[in-house]
């Protein structure tokens, strides 16, 4: 599947999926390229919802070039359901590197799930993914 057909975007009035205000004045600027995230855990929030939506590029994009992948397919049948930021540490504006610690929770195939993850972010020119534990 190509991976810029798969896009879901919601209406800009629509809840973000990340959980917070409407995706217009959450998620969506970023996902838009109009706006960067300020924090770490701002960029953790677009990049679940990028994956709610199934937008491979921007999850692409702010991925670390040290540890980013040459590809990524998204998998269609998964439906992210919530986000739960557990926690934080760094990863403000003024920080170079960032911890967010957070539950996803998923639907597929009519079976529930969770992904945990700690997950690691740099800040150089914009707040990047680095990488996470499970």
């Amino acid at each position: 599947m190509p991976l810029d057909t798969a896009i879901r975007r919601p209406d800009d009035d629509d809840r973000c999926p990340c959980g917070g205000a409407a995706f217009g004045d959450c998620c969506g600027p970023l996902l838009g390229g109009r706006s960067v995230a300020p924090t770490a855990v701002q960029l953790m929030r677009s990049r679940y919802t990028a994956y709610a939506v199934g937008d491979a590029p921007y999850l692409l994009a702010t991925w670390h070039p040290s540890t980013r992948p040459r590809t990524l397919e998204l998998d269609p049948s998964i439906t992210w359901r919530s986000l739960e930021v557990v926690r934080s540490e760094r990863g403000g504006p003024l920080d170079r590197e960032g911890v967010v610690q957070f539950v996803a929770r998923y639907v597929v195939d009519g079976e529930r799930g969770a992904q945990q993850e700690t997950s690691r972010f740099v800040r150089e020119d914009r707040w990047r993914y680095v990488d996470g534990i499970a």
